[in-house]
Formats: C-alpha cells, structure tokens, sequence
C-alpha cells in the first residue's frame, strides 16, 4: 500500500501542538494538522507488509491500509468513505483514541509507526469542511421501534446503525444534553462540544429522535420501554467509580473526578450550575490519585484553573519508558506515557499509596502517603508491600480521586430491570447476539464490558445494532 519504498524515503511526520505556555490560558483545542500535501506524504509511509496487523491493533477493524492509501492518492472521497465504513465517528476517535494501531504498526518496530490516527482525524475533518458529510436517508422503514438508553459512543453508534438500517430509534439520557462521557467526561481541550453536535444533528436528519433528562429508572420505567418498543438498548455506561476508603475520605476537598470532570464540562457549556469554589483548583496544591487518561484530563483541567501545585501519583510501579518490542509488539505495551496535560507542569510519583487525608476545620490540608515494592511472588504474580520507614506527607487543599470505575450503577435501571449481571456485576450479554437475560433487552459499551476505550464502546454499539437488527429481521418473517 502507499509507496513501495515511501516508508524508507519520508520521516514519520505527527501534527504539533500550540505551545503549552499559550494554551493553558484556554479550553479549546490546540492540535495543529498537517496540511494536505503532508498527510499524502505521510499515507505514503504505509507499507506494503503483507499482515497489516494494525487491524489487530484496532478494535473497529478499521481498513487502515486501504484509506492510507487512497490519502497518498489524494482520493479524499474514497478515503473518508472507507473511513466511515467501519466508524460512525472518526472525529471523535481521532482525538481522544490511544491509537492501539499505531503500536500494532508494522513500522513501530522501529518506533515510527504511520501517523494513523493523523490521517483518520484529517479525513473527518476535511470531510466536514468541505461538505462531504451528510444523513444517510434509509429507502425503507421497518416499523419496529428502539429504545436505547444512554447517549454516549456506545449508545450512539448504535442508534445510528439501526436507524439507517430503517428502524424507528429513540434515546434517552439522564443528563440535559446528549453525549454521555463524550460530552461530560472529556475536557473540551481534548474534544470540542461542537463536534457532538454536528453528529446528533446529522442523526436528527436520518430519523433518531433524542430526548433529554430522562432518567430510566428513577423518573421513567425501565419496564415500560421493554413492554411498548420491539428491543430496548443498555448502553449507559459504567459509571460507579473506584472508591478510596481510607481515614478523611469524608472531608471538604476530597472529590471524585468525574464529579470535578463534569462540573468543568458543564461550565463550559454554560450549563445552569452552582458556582462553587469546592470544584475549581485555582490557586490551590492538587493531588490527582490515579495516573490514567481521567488522572491526565485532571491534570490539564487544573492548570487551566490556576492550580498553586500538582503531584499526580500511582499505585503501580512506574513503567519503562520504552518496551521491549520482541516481546510486547503487536500487542498494547506498557510503557511510559506522557500526555499533554503532563507537559504542560505536574510532578508524578510512582508506587505510592494513599494512608490518610488529614484536615482542619473539615477541609483536606494533607495526604499521608507510603512508597510501595513490587514484588513477584512464587506464583509469578507481583504484589505490592509497603517499604517500612517510607511514610511522607503532602500539603493538599484538592484531592481528586481518578482510580477508573468498576461498573455500572445497579440502582434504579438495572434493579427495576433484574437483569443477570457477571462476576464484574457488568450486564451479562455476549458478543454474538449481545442479548441479556430479557429477551428484547440488549447491552453493548462499558455497561456490558466494564471501563473501557470510546472506541470499543463505539465497535460494540455497531455489533450490537447488527445483532438487534437481525433480532427485529426475524419477527419480520
């Protein structure tokens, strides 16, 4: 694919960033592209590797070699169709995906994979800007009528896959605008709202009816949407964070991240909200417990606050900073990874643990803290042990608790439903019908998988209109 010998001739090339002294003064998005002479360049670079395993890498079996190509061509309408043949929103991936394909990348085995995510990203915008994007109008209507509840990756690339296959599709969500984690856990720095808008806008015109501030099972019943529509959809996520049960959790200042997350989104939204200082970090010393994306959009979001400090710390022992590639590729490696946030001024620690939040007068003043060893026991398997002696303190007025989630909230929804959930208390569905334990009850993303990437969350909502589809396709005959 591409140039023969394009990968020997042309450096890989990524998109820049504006400076991080200029762009902490904001919360837009500051990815500077390629221009298009460049990114032909750059789909030049995709060899002609015989087993692409970049496919392997993708989730969305993302046909990267062949819109690699026709980007080298310059054949941007073919591109972008090939693109959107496999992902309803490669706007969305391109940005905030942590471009597993890369590292599956025949040429990341001497670290300079093709710029595939530069390229994806490009292709959308390019076809946004010049008007090459549009509803896609079924020719038939089925009669048959979906409810899916959340409007997140997931609940969205399935709302939109049944709906062009003819079906009549409603969502529902419980916050007052649409988008789920899109919208209200991914800071507008690394994710325009406008972005979201322009899709549910281009749903809106292929049929999918959205509805607002709906709560399944608290304001509205779950049970009445399984009796009046055909299939009902669980897609709202998994959302019951990992909690931190130790001395001070109680106290003013300690907040979930999500919780700080949303609240910054919300603002920037111009959503009515309560303007409460508890939730800002100007001028305040930040500790971000957690050293994942949500730990990192912490970090990037405080900065923009004004914050006095931030220390971000982890549990685990701090990874290499670069893998042994004979033994990781073309699998997802662990290594040491910083983001944009972390560049623009934090300080991290590694194999630490959390002991206690102490405070005055009901507010956090301080963190107890212990350095842990990582050690691998005669199962093979490494556990943690506190180093004797390695206590320290750090002066807090913030704590945010980004540890991830552990699945999704079982009160209201799901208890009404009492649909069967897995030894993870995720909903139990597979991944061939993605049926729960009700008949026309399905579920697809986070609340069937557990935590996880937008972009499995927007393959298993496609897998799961397919597999609706088909359901709907039977009581036809």
């Amino acid at each position: 694919m591409g140039k023969p010998t394009g990968f020997l001739e042309i450096r890989r090339n990524e998109r820049s960033y504006e400076s991080a002294a200029s762009r902490i003064n904001h919360f837009n998005e500051f990815v500077v592209p390629l221009p298009d002479s460049e990114l032909q360049r750059q789909g030049a670079r995709c060899m002609d590797c015989g087993i692409p395993f970049c496919h392997s890498g993708c989730p969305l079996n993302n046909l990267i070699p062949d819109w690699n190509d026709l980007t080298y061509q310059g054949d941007w309408d073919d591109a972008l169709e090939l693109l959107h043949a496999t992902n309803n929103f490669p706007e969305f991936t391109g940005r905030v995906c942590p471009a597993p394909c890369e590292e599956a990348c025949t040429l990341n085995l001497t670290d300079a994979p093709v710029t595939i995510k530069t390229i994806e990203c490009a292709l959308v915008d390019k076809g946004w800007e010049d008007g090459r994007i549009g509803p896609v109008i079924p020719k038939h209507r089925s009669g048959k009528r979906i409810a899916v509840i959340g409007s997140g990756p997931a609940g969205l690339a399935c709302a939109q896959q049944l709906a062009r296959a003819g079906h009549t599709v409603i969502v529902l969500e419980k916050n007052a605008r649409i988008g789920g984690l899109l919208r209200y856990g991914i800071p507008d720095f690394k994710l325009n709202k406008q972005l979201i808008n322009r899709r549910i806008a281009q749903m809106q015109a292929e049929g999918v009816r959205f509805h607002s501030n709906r709560h399944v099972g608290v304001d509205l019943s779950a049970a009445s949407l399984v009796q009046n529509y055909e299939a009902v959809v669980l897609a709202g996520g998994s959302e019951r964070p990992r909690e931190l049960p130790v001395p001070g959790r109680e106290l003013e200042g300690v907040l979930l991240a999500m919780d700080f997350l949303v609240r910054q989104n919300k603002r920037i939204g111009n959503e009515s909200i309560e303007d409460d200082a508890r939730f800002h970090a100007k001028d305040k010393d930040v500790v971000v417990i957690g050293g994942g994306d949500t730990g990192s959009d912490c970090v990037g979001t405080s900065v923009r606050h004004g914050a006095k400090s931030i220390t971000q710390i982890e549990l685990l022992a701090k990874p290499p900073a670069k893998e042994d590639k004979s033994l990781t590729w073309p699998d997802w490696p662990m290594k040491l990874r910083t983001s944009t946030s972390h560049a623009e001024g934090c300080e991290r620690d590694w194999s630490v643990s959390a002991k206690e939040f102490m405070g005055e007068n009901g507010r956090v003043t301080g963190i107890k803290l212990v350095r842990l060893d990582w050690n691998r026991g005669g199962d093979g398997e490494r556990r943690m042990q506190e180093i004797p002696g390695s206590e320290f303190t750090l002066k807090v007025d913030l704590v945010l608790l980004a540890m991830g989630f552990v699945n999704p909230i079982y009160e209201g929804m799901l208890e009404e439903l009492g649909v069967e959930l897995d030894a993870r208390r995720n909903v139990m569905a597979n991944t061939e019908d993605y049926r729960t334990s009700i008949s026309n009850v399905f579920a697809a993303g986070d609340m069937r998988r557990g935590q996880s990437l937008v972009v499995w969350a927007i393959q298993e909502g496609r897998e799961c209109a397919r597999a609706v589809d088909e359901f709907l396709s039977k009581s036809l005959v």
